[in-house]
Formats: C-alpha cells, structure tokens, sequence
C-alpha cells in the first residue's frame, strides 16, 4: 500500500495523529528542525513501509495528512536539524522518536546503543555522532480512534472536606488479591474489579491516587541488574496508557476502569511527572523529546547548554515555562480529563513546574494556566512540594486551589508517637490542618493532605517495625532511600513472635492511624497499611516488582482492618472533623471558642506546658469553625492524645450538652464500643487515643 499527503492538506488545531474518520492528520511541535519525517510501519512494527517529509510548517508545526490512515496505523518520526550539542541541539534523523502526543505506544524499549544520538564509548562522548538506526529497538505510537460508550458516565468532583485519598499502585495492588482472576492480575481491569472495589468500599475512602500510569519505559540500568521500573515516575508518553497495565491492546480499559469507579462513587486521581522524562541528562538516549527540539523541551544549563538543567535528580527537567511544552502539558491533563474521565492529578515534584528563570514562582505561568482553564479548574489537583534544586521545598507555597503532600504531618505524628519530647505544639498543629503553612492567601483548611506514609518511605507497619531502612535488594549497597524515618521497632528489628511486641505495634498503629483521621485537612491511607503490609524494611521499593513491592493481604482479617474502617465512619459522622475554615480558637459574636487547648487536668494550655519538653500528653476540644458562615453553635467532640504513661484526666464543660460518651479508646481491644465515664477524674491508658462526643440535654 503507498502513502501520501493530500493536497488538500488543513491545519488542525490538534497536536498528535488525530483520525477524522476517512484518514488521519498528524502534527508535531519543533521550534529548530529543519525537517520531520512521519514514518509508517507494520501493524507488528517491525517493517518501515513508507517515510514522508511533513509537508507542511506553520510556524513550528509541522503537519501533513493523509487519506485512508486508520487507527491501528503505527507511526513514528525522524527529525533534520543541526546537530550541536555544545549549543543545546541534537537532532539526529537516524534516531526513531515517538511521538509526544501519541495516545498508545506499541511494544516496549528493547536497549541497545542504537538508541543513543552518539556513539557510546567514542572519545568525544555525547558530542560524537551515531548512525545507527534506532527503530528495530524502539516504540512507536498507534493512531488511535477516540470513540467510547460512557453509559452516562460524570465526573464525581466531591468537596475536598468529604475527600479521604487512597494511593495504591495498580500493579501492587492486584498482584495477590484474593479473588482476582489470574489474567486480569496488574491491569487496569484488574483494579477495578469486584474484589477491589468491595474492598476500597467498605474501608470508605471517597478516591484512588494511582501511581504512573501513563507510558514509561524500563530503565537501563535497572534491566542490567535484573530489576525493574516498579513504581513508573520516568514517564515517556503523557497521553498513552501503560501498556504493560493493559490485559489486551485495548486503551478502552483504563476508560472501563474509570467508570467503574465512578458507579461504585470513587474518584480516580492520577499520579503525573511533568517534571522531567524517561531520556535521562545529556549522555541519556535519544528517544522522543530530546530528538525532536532538545532546546526547547529541556531547561539547559546557562552556562554551558551542552547539559541539561536537573532539579529533579533524574537528569533533566522539562522546560514548563516554554509556551509550547506547557501546552503539551494543559493538553495532556484535559486529555486525561475530558477523554477519559479522570477526576484529579498529584503532581510530582510540583515545585520544578513553578520555576521560572529557575525559580520558583507561586504567581507563575504553569499555576496561572490551571486555574483559568475551564477544563482543569474544577478538578483536585494536589502538589507534591518539594524538588531537588535551590529552594525546592515550598510545603504551603503553592497557590487555590491546590492541595499539598504535607510531609510535616507525616514526621510530627511518628515523632509523638513514638515518645520524642517536645512535639506537644506540633502535633497540635498537625490535628488543626496545619494553619503556620497553609492558613494564608485564603486557602482552605482543606489545603493539607496529611499521611502517615506514602509510597516513597516506610509503610506503616514497617515505621512501627524497624530502626533502620533494609533496602539491600535494591542493589545500591542500602545507599539509596532516607534515613531518618523516624521510626521505632519497639524491641526487634523487623518480624518478630514476642506478644508483648506484637500487642504494642498494634497499639501504635491505631494511635497514628486515628490520628490521621481525627485531623483538619485531607487524609491519605496508603494501600496496604490497613492490612499491615510490610516491605521488609525496604523505604525505596521503586525497582522491586515483586513480593516485595507488592502488597500482602495476608491481613485482610487482621482486627486493624475493621479498625480503620470504623475510624473512617467516625470521621464521616463528625463533620467537625472535617471543616473547610481553619479554626481560630477565638471567640465569635455569640462568645463560642471553634477550639479550645487542654491540659489532663481539664485546665486551658498555658506557655509553660507548650513549652514542658517531658509533656507527653494533650487535650483539644473542637466544634464548627466560629469563622463559617450560617453554622449553629452545635457541640464539638473532646480528643485526647497521650503519648506517655497513664494519667488521669478531666473532662471539660461545655454549653448545651449534659455531659460526655466516649466514643474511642485505643487503649481498648474494643476500642469503639461507647460507654460513658464516670464523674469526676478518670484514666488516660498510655499510648492512647480517646475522643468523647457530648450528651445532649434532653
């Protein structure tokens, strides 16, 4: 079969290969090529069957289409251009390059020095020249046809005060969940199957926060010590699946799985990394972006444009500042939103996509365009708030409506409970959302994502398990990861058959899983901390997609499980919990207090218990903020956080109520069975939560 442009040839607005039912319009960004060539190729992508110049350039689009191209055509391109990478250019046309629009890829990377614009092991390094064809070894994009029945499918978009975020990787999740049918194991399908969602339902978390799940390839390095690009954040195609996530080569999954979320009443929040790509710094391959405009996809050094601009540590940052990549990235997000159906996106190091002129800017470009895009407006966007370059940790910088990673939460809440002095003022922080971060430029209570753990780090049965990180089979030595997890093995290092042990860990895991969910701001539960996962003590599991890297549900009838369900229901009761205003603990025009400091002994928190480094223990007494607008003064629930040994406490007085029931005790192994306390003084159990709701007067 022979190709050609038509000559009839229109400029569509679309980047990308865009199928208009009789052929198909492909169109591709470069601002200092010469030359773009489309190449075709067999169905399995392996035969070249035509190449053709795009014949047409409208400032630096280059497009061309052709009648007859139907979806499932394979495609790449091949860029002319100089070649001179001491000024920042590296084209090569020897080098296939996938396209950064492509909405499905074929295949996967087989490595091989052909991939590289220059001649590994030549002298001159990367300013040597390769001419090796790298399209035996390399992806390509597949036109794809953009129709689906959503069966009335919407969009869920619930108030960030009724959001509780799970954040699981597909593939861990499903790799040994019971009931899972075998082939569907580690696929889109797979995740939103029966189990999983009975599962994800009964525990009530409202979201999923998925790990990548666009195309990344496999890193090199990885794939010579025999592991494995697990948990995917070197992203190559921002608009394709990842095909591995696919149970056959339907991209109609991920639109399937999405649905099925959304009728069970959970929202779908990708994980995204629009901060750099998969081609690594200057010695990295030449595999899409790098081989199309080097010089415009990448922040290059001032000094010296030979090399790339790394505030991410993987080598390169992606140039969001330049008006051509950040229209790939808002194109990219409305793809996911409008075509299939996602509800939100975490962005990974955030704060690199807020620099400009290499600082960050919270007023900058790439916020200032989210927020004005109809689209992308309406959906949750949460910020991871750090990157590796000068001045990355921005934790409360970003600007509405983003919510943030807060990694405060995470550190205060191990600190306290695992007996540090002096945390008293900040855990009180930390259950009140926060407010020295957040509480400015009228952001919300909402503004804080709070986590006990997350991907990256410790589970939470490993904080309560081990001293030190183990991450000895990740092949770096145990060099890589953090090593200040401010953890607690609570008397052995890892697994251990001591009851005493055992009973105490649970102990501490209740205490900081309530925690999480009696706090101001938005809660995260990681995928199988409800169930007691442990990764061996491994922090960085980015490489093992394996027993270790995924989750064992060997704990789905562990007694933890139900307590983190009953909590969630706890919080879900009590929108006092749960405000969109931070609480100010003055008092409003009707002389109420939002929320009031205690001491054990009933009395208000003064300076020289905030500051009492040995205090182990406090008080706080919380209803409606006194600052939201047509609220009753309805009354609030007492809390309770010891970290120390017993003590006797004294419940405090409170208008309209006839006393107090107790509504939590994890001092208990029946810690949600309500009874009320006796008049008068009564025990605080160590290491324990209780919460109290009033009585009313009848």
């Amino acid at each position: 079969m022979s190709f050609s442009f038509s000559e009839l040839d229109f400029m569509k607005p679309e980047l990308g290969a865009e199928y208009t039912g009789q052929g198909t319009h492909f169109a591709v960004f470069s601002a200092h090529a010469e030359q773009i060539e489309l190449c075709l190729f067999s169905p399995d992508g392996k035969d070249e069957v035509a190449r053709m110049p795009l014949p047409k350039r409208e400032g630096d689009i280059w497009s061309g289409y052709i009648a007859g191209v139907k979806p499932g055509t394979v495609y790449g391109y091949r860029a002319h251009g100089p070649y001179d990478p001491k000024a920042g250019h590296r084209f090569n046309p020897n080098k296939l390059l996938l396209d950064p629009y492509a909405k499905q890829v074929l295949g996967d990377i087989k490595w091989n020095d052909a991939l590289y614009g220059y001649t590994i092991g030549h002298e001159a390094e990367d300013l040597s020249f390769d001419e090796r064809d790298s399209a035996p070894f390399m992806i390509k994009g597949i036109v794809q046809d953009p129709d689906f029945d959503w069966d009335g499918d919407q969009a869920i978009r619930r108030p960030w005060t009724d959001t509780i975020i799970y954040e699981a990787h597909l593939r861990g999740m499903t790799m040994t969940f019971p009931g899972i049918p075998d082939e569907l194991r580690g696929t889109f399908l797979g995740m939103c199957s029966d189990p999983i969602i009975d599962h994800l339902t009964k525990l009530g978390v409202s979201a999923v926060e998925l790990l990548p799940i666009q195309y990344f390839p496999n890193d090199r390095y990885l794939e010579e010590k025999s592991l494995t690009n697990y948990w995917g954040y070197q992203t190559l195609g921002f608009f394709a699946p990842q095909p591995r996530y696919l149970s056959s080569s339907r991209i109609t999954e991920i639109k399937t799985m999405v649905r099925k979320f959304h009728a069970a009443g959970i929202e779908v929040i990708m994980d995204v990394v629009y901060n750099h790509t998969a081609e690594g710094g200057e010695r990295g391959p030449t595999l899409s972006f790098r081989g199309l405009d080097n010089a415009s996809y990448y922040i290059l050094s001032p000094d010296d444009p030979r090399h790339t601009f790394d505030t991410t540590g993987t080598g390169n940052t992606l140039n969001v500042a330049h008006p051509m990549v950040m229209r790939m990235v808002l194109d990219s997000l409305r793809y996911w939103v409008s075509t299939m159906h996602i509800d939100g996106f975490r962005f990974d190091l955030a704060s690199t996509l807020g620099r400009q002129d290499l600082e960050f800017d919270r007023q900058g470009i790439f916020f200032s365009a989210i927020r004005q895009d109809p689209i992308l407006a309406g959906v949750k966007l949460i910020a991871e708030p750090w990157d590796v370059g000068q001045g990355g940790y921005q934790v409360g910088g970003f600007p509405h409506p983003f919510r943030e990673w807060n990694d405060k939460f995470r550190d205060d809440v191990r600190r306290f409970w695992k007996g540090d002095g002096g945390v008293v003022s900040d855990i009180a922080a930390r259950l009140t959302g926060s407010s020295l971060q957040f509480n400015h430029s009228d952001r919300a209570a909402t503004s804080s994502v709070n986590l006990l753990s997350a991907h990256d780090g410790f589970t939470l049965m490993d904080t309560v398990s081990f001293n030190d990180k183990h991450n000895e089979a990740n092949g770096e030595e145990n060099r890589d990861g953090h090593s200040d997890n401010h953890s607690d093995n609570m008397g052995a290092e890892g697994a251990t058959e001591d009851e005493g042990i055992i009973q105490a860990r649970a102990r501490r895991r209740r205490n900081m899983m309530a925690t999480l969910l009696l706090s101001q701001g938005v809660p995260m539960i990681v995928a199988g901390d409800e169930v007691g996962n442990s990764q061996d003590g491994n922090n960085n599991a980015y490489c093992q997609d394996n027993e270790i890297g995924w989750v064992d549900w060997s704990g789905l009838d562990d007694p933890f499980l139900t307590f983190c369900q009953k909590m969630v229901a706890l919080r879900k009761a009590h929108p006092e919990l749960r405000q969109e205003r931070f609480l100010t603990g003055e008092a409003g025009e009707d002389g109420r207090v939002d929320s009031a400091w205690l001491k054990p002994d009933g009395q208000p928190m003064d300076e020289a218990a905030w500051n009492d480094q040995e205090l182990r223990v406090v008080g706080v007494y919380i209803e409606q903020a006194t600052n939201t607008a047509g609220t009753d003064a309805t009354p609030g629930v007492y809390m309770l956080l010891n970290a120390g040994g017993d003590c006797d406490v004294t419940l405090p007085e409170a208008n309209g109520i006839n006393g107090w029931k107790r509504i939590l005790d994890t001092g208990y192994d029946t810690p949600f069975k309500p009874f009320s306390p006796d008049d008068g003084a009564l025990t605080l159990y160590r290491e324990s939560v209780m919460v109290f709701a009033p009585v009313e007067k009848s």
